[in-house]
């Protein structure tokens, strides 16, 4: 057996640190709406507050939806003995863009501006993810990965 060399701890450290970008998206995504709302609400009104802080967290579990269907499916490929039925995993994965579409249809029927800052709201895991990416890159630069 081959000793542990330090190029294999810092492979092991960069991929411990790209594991955990799911969750810093996730973070990111919740900062960066709660930091948003009242400048919004402040230069576009209330309604368009509320639309923004509605779709901000729909986003938000859409997002954790999608990442937990992927790696359900990975799960169900890898694993044949998977408890879990490949039309459960399909079926959820379907039902976040029923949950997205209802509220964008009730949001779009109550307020023209709320669905407007609704729609705002739902752009927000892209900025997540940006930031995300941002991050990613210096830390490559910066610790060698």
């Amino acid at each position: 057996m081959k000793p542990y060399e330090p190029k294999d701890l810092a492979n092991a450290s960069s991929e411990i640190f790209f594991a955990g970008a799911l969750k810093r998206i996730l973070k990111f995504t919740l900062v960066i709406a709660s930091l948003l709302v009242a400048p919004v609400g402040w230069g576009f009104g209330l309604a368009t507050a509320i639309g923004f802080a509605v779709g901000a967290v729909v986003s938000w579990v859409n997002f954790r939806a999608l990442a937990r269907g992927v790696e359900d499916i990975a799960d169900r490929i890898v694993d044949q003995h998977s408890s879990e039925r490949g039309r459960t995993i399909i079926l959820r994965f379907l039902l976040r863009y029923v949950l997205v579409a209802g509220v964008a249809y009730a949001i779009f029927n109550g307020s023209a501006q709320a669905f407007r800052g609704f729609l705002f709201g739902v752009c927000v895991p892209v900025a997540a993810m940006l930031i995300e990416a941002t991050y990613e890159g210096y830390s490559a630069l910066r610790r060698g990965y």
